[in-house]
């Protein structure tokens, strides 16, 4: 015998803070995808650095409305190793590291 659960109520709406998630897959092979929400309306800058700091690409330079997004990355123009993905809005800054496997 089985029982239905009570309803419950999603409500999606903007996101109430800064976040930069988890590439995923990670390790890849060529082509990831890197998720981020944004609170407030603002210029969204997601840039890609090797591990010297030396920046390789820029995923994302635009003003952006909250929300949360998703930019897939394809390295197949660049070499194996680990990498750096930074998201800065406003004041908001977080960095986080995938490891690229060729």
């Amino acid at each position: 015998m089985f029982e239905y659960s009570e309803v419950i109520e999603v409500v999606i709406g903007s996101p109430n803070e800064f976040s930069l998630e988890q590439n995923y897959p990670n390790p890849f092979n060529p082509i990831t995808t890197i998720s981020y929400s944004i609170k407030e309306k603002g210029l969204v800058s997601l840039r890609l650095f090797d591990i010297l700091g030396k920046e390789v690409t820029v995923l994302v330079n635009e003003e952006q409305n909250p929300g949360v997004y998703k930019v897939e990355f394809s390295a197949s123009s660049i070499a194996s190793g680990i990498y750096f993905y930074t998201l800065a809005v406003g004041e908001f800054v977080s960095t986080r590291k995938m490891v690229l496997l060729k």
